[in-house]
């Protein structure tokens, strides 16, 4: 099993820390997103994917950023009207972090060194997802490009 996804915590939206420890043996999608972004759409896509496998132990984390051509400017509250209303989301948010840079928030430093992609240790744009296996391991990296619905199927196979 490897233990390094679960050894990290995060904040979520409003503002509790969260370990990962508390998604051991479930898969998870971590997504980096934004409510003002073309793949902004993606929110509905994830949703469902998660109301499809979530009674099969399976978890999406979304993780806001603004580092993408300011895509996520508002405060925390303005990103739970944006995702969480707008587009019904129900798996847990967390509070905005860096992807990149200097000021990477630790798990996401971690997930780029597991599964680097072909930008290297860097995240290209928002809605980049990283799926983790139920031992913790990161087993495929996804661009933006890739849809919700595309993903499916490593879901399903790791979800079995």
């Amino acid at each position: 099993m490897s233990t390094a996804f679960y050894s990290f915590t995060a904040e979520d939206i409003k503002g509790q820390e969260i370990s990962m420890d508390a998604f051991k043996g479930k898969t998870v999608l971590v997504v980096n997103t934004a409510s003002k972004c073309g793949f902004t759409n993606q929110f509905e896509g994830l949703e469902a994917l998660y109301e499809k496998y979530k009674d099969r132990d399976f978890v999406v984390l979304g993780f806001p950023c603004n580092q993408f051509a300011n895509q996520e400017p508002g405060d925390e509250q303005s990103i739970v009207n944006g995702c969480m209303l707008d587009y019904g989301v129900t798996f847990p948010m967390f509070k905005k972090v860096d992807v990149n840079g200097d000021n990477a928030h630790p798990l996401y430093q971690y997930l780029k060194k597991e599964l680097s992609g072909i930008f290297g240790g860097k995240i290209k744009w928002n809605f980049t997802k990283f799926l983790i296996d139920g031992n913790g391991k990161p087993v495929k990296r996804f661009s933006p490009y890739y849809k919700p619905e595309d993903i499916d199927r490593y879901v399903a196979e790791l979800v079995n």
